[in-house]
């Protein structure tokens, strides 16, 4: 039996919450289709209160950001892009164009082309999300796209150097200082000062997903990211601390963010509620997951693995933790995740930043049907055909009469033309 110890926010509330951000966000995109750049320059000082000169960083001022970091800083960010860039590669190897014969002198095949130009989002605000410039940034160009356009908003009226530097470091062509929906319109729609992109992609609020939700079709996009959610799937051979410090490590992304503990362990349901009050009494983002925890946190105990499989699955969560004796028992089971993190020794932390994986991923329940962001977003798997005469006749007859049955009678004489003139058996 599954029982809800703790629930979060209901489908009403959230719901709610989304029809605000829906409207304000119609208001600025149509703002930037009428106005272009006047209308960025004055969104930008209104929400960053931001109004340079140009919105785009030059070379000189790149090469000045990164020169400001420390050593260790700029290593680690290779190192973790290095990380990040051999995972892509290897995705990317994976992924191969194919051409076969199916029939006598039928010739069909598909090749994978990157898309021409991507418009990167990069997160500020709260955090300078510099492992999204990787994340991003770096998997466009390992996937062969040759224009990549990379946003951040500034940190306090300043460029956010490391998120800058990893950036550039990641391979961004063009890199603009400019945040939130005004950003994305920019790349989506076009300015005179920013020209526009083909694909949109990146985290970011409520308002950045559903900025490009509503500019799906005109751009592609990667997916629709909502906030960050996080599942610890635990049993008796898991700990009360454990949970609780991998549960706030992903609530402190924002105030509404979900966690979920899923559990077969009374004990741990039980000792959870405590371990989280002891922890934020001395963690100094507190203030945010802690409302996290306690408006979108939940404590769901089940009898069995098998029940915990289940409710993981109808969760759909974009991070899932598996704290328990036999973490890959749940890997060969489990369908609907973004990224699992199979035992004690690894967390979400280091799949946000460092491990190789990427971490833009479906949130809302959308890893029912997607995966996250990887090299394959940034390839179109595109198909061609090739056919001798003697195989244009036979399958034109084929195709004629198939064409009649829909009474296509344009489509029908396509293949009539092919078959009366490349001799079939039974020419109509």
């Amino acid at each position: 039996m599954i029982r809800y110890l703790k629930r979060g926010a209901t489908d009403e509330e959230k719901f709610e919450a989304d029809r605000n951000v829906r409207q304000t966000v119609e208001t600025i995109l149509d703002d930037v289709m009428r106005r272009g750049d006047a209308a960025v320059r004055e969104l930008s000082a209104r929400f960053d209160k931001w109004e340079p000169s140009a919105f785009r960083l030059s070379q000189l001022e790149i090469q000045e950001l990164i020169d400001s970091l420390p050593e260790q800083v700029i290593d680690d960010i290779m190192f973790a892009q290095a990380q990040i860039r051999h995972f892509a590669e290897v995705q990317r190897a994976a992924l191969r164009d194919v051409e076969v014969e199916t029939l006598p002198g039928v010739r069909l095949g598909h090749k994978n082309i990157p898309v021409a130009s991507v418009g990167c989002y990069v997160p500020g605000g709260r955090y300078p999300m510099v492992a999204s410039a990787h994340m991003s940034v770096l998997t466009a160009k390992v996937a062969g796209v040759k224009r990549v356009a990379a946003c951040t908003p500034p940190l306090n009226g300043t460029p956010p150097a490391a998120t800058v530097a990893a950036m550039a470091l990641g391979g961004a062509d063009e890199i603009y200082l400019l945040g939130g929906v005004q950003a994305v319109a920019a790349m989506a729609l076009g300015t005179s000062s920013i020209p526009a992109v083909d694909m949109l992609v990146g985290p970011g609020n409520a308002f950045v997903a559903e900025a490009k939700r509503q500019l799906f079709g005109r751009v592609g996009i990667d997916l629709l990211a909502g906030p960050t959610e996080t599942l610890i799937i635990a049993d008796e051979t898991a700990d009360a601390e454990m949970c609780a410090t991998d549960l706030l490590g992903q609530a402190e992304h924002g105030p509404t963010s979900p966690a979920v503990l899923l559990t077969t362990s009374a004990r741990i349901a039980d000792e959870i509620q405590g371990e989280i009050d002891r922890q934020l009494a001395r963690l100094p983002t507190a203030a945010i997951a802690g409302v996290a925890w306690r408006d979108h946190g939940q404590v769901i105990l089940c009898d069995t693995d098998e029940e915990m499989v289940a409710e993981a699955d109808r969760i759909a969560s974009e991070h899932v933790q598996v704290l328990t004796r036999e973490p890959r028992w749940f890997l060969d089971r489990m369908a609907n995740y973004g990224s699992l993190f199979l035992g004690k020794e690894t967390n979400v932390a280091y799949g946000d930043k460092v491990i190789g994986t990427n971490h833009t991923l479906p949130t809302k329940r959308a890893a029912r049907y997607t995966g996250g962001l990887w090299v394959g977003k940034f390839l179109k798997t595109v198909t061609y055909q090739e056919v001798s005469p003697e195989a244009t006749a036979m399958i034109g007859e084929y195709c004629s009469r198939l064409c009649a049955i829909e009474n296509f009678a344009a489509h029908k004489e396509q293949a009539d033309l092919r078959v009366r003139r490349y001799g079939g058996r039974n020419a109509p």
